[in-house]
């Protein structure tokens, strides 16, 4: 056993004499109520996620398989009772969900339903040995149709709108006469959107003005990236933060 092993085995049997001290005298919850077991169940999954940051071992693995398990069994049943029974088995046979739903049990069967049925089932052909080949109907169709809604989706909230945003005057009037400050920003957003358009024209050669206004895209494109990352990390640190108030609040009871 090398000295890295040896060193986590004394620090896992610090930690394990400090649970024990700390249980013994009353100063953590305990694992003999329903809310304490759950709050150690918690806790033990929480530092078998944080494990991985020693190195990949059982204790990670276990609670990564448990995570995509439970997650995968939650959501499929999510699917059946909010998507399958509501959409599909209450409008073809209603007199089935009656006792279910109620509201649409005397409703009469609408059997062009038959159609997302069947492409449903056709999906189901992946499984078999022979004849996957079906499935792909049924996926070109669902990416098709996918494709289409949200390229007008898209195209209405983002490009449109930020096109819209972009169109406004180079002068702010304020209550008071010209507002400078709104001036200012809207100088900043229009320069800084050509010069990010201008950075992506490549039919012309980046030099002189025209380069100089690429390298300010390139600066603009960069400030964007990076307030955008910061934001995603800023995010993760707070779910961290979070999960830190639990082991050492809810659990150890070091912080009130």
């Amino acid at each position: 056993m090398n000295r890295r092993a040896v060193t986590w085995w004394v620090i896992f049997g610090l930690l394990i004499l400090f649970l024990l001290v700390r249980l013994t005298t009353g100063r953590m919850s305990g694992f003999w109520t329903a809310q304490g077991l759950g709050v150690w169940i918690a806790a033990f999954l929480t530092l078998c996620i944080l494990s991985f940051l020693y190195q990949d071992n059982p204790f990670y693995k276990f609670a990564e398989h448990l995570f995509v398990g439970v997650s995968a069994a939650y959501w499929m049943v999510m699917g059946i009772w909010t998507t399958l029974i509501p959409n599909l088995i209450a409008r073809l046979f209603p007199s089935l969900v009656k006792g279910i739903l109620p509201e649409m049990a005397d409703n009469p069967p609408q059997w062009r339903f038959l159609i997302p049925l069947v492409l449903g089932l056709l999906l189901l052909t992946r499984l078999l040995p022979k004849g996957g080949w079906l499935s792909r109907w049924a996926l070109a169709f669902i990416i098709g149709t996918t494709a289409g809604l949200n390229f007008i989706r898209y195209l209405q909230s983002d490009f449109i709108a930020q096109v819209r945003s972009t169109l406004i005057s180079l002068v702010a009037a304020g209550s008071q006469g010209i507002s400078w400050g709104g001036t200012f920003s809207n100088l900043i957003l229009i320069g800084g959107v050509f010069c990010g358009l201008i950075y992506f024209f490549f039919s012309k050669e980046h030099k002189g003005a025209f380069g100089g206004a690429s390298k300010v895209g390139i600066w603009i494109l960069m400030i964007t990236f990076g307030a955008q990352f910061g934001y995603t990390v800023m995010g993760r640190i707070a779910l961290l933060v979070g999960r830190m108030q639990f082991l050492f609040g809810d659990w150890l009871r070091m912080i009130p």
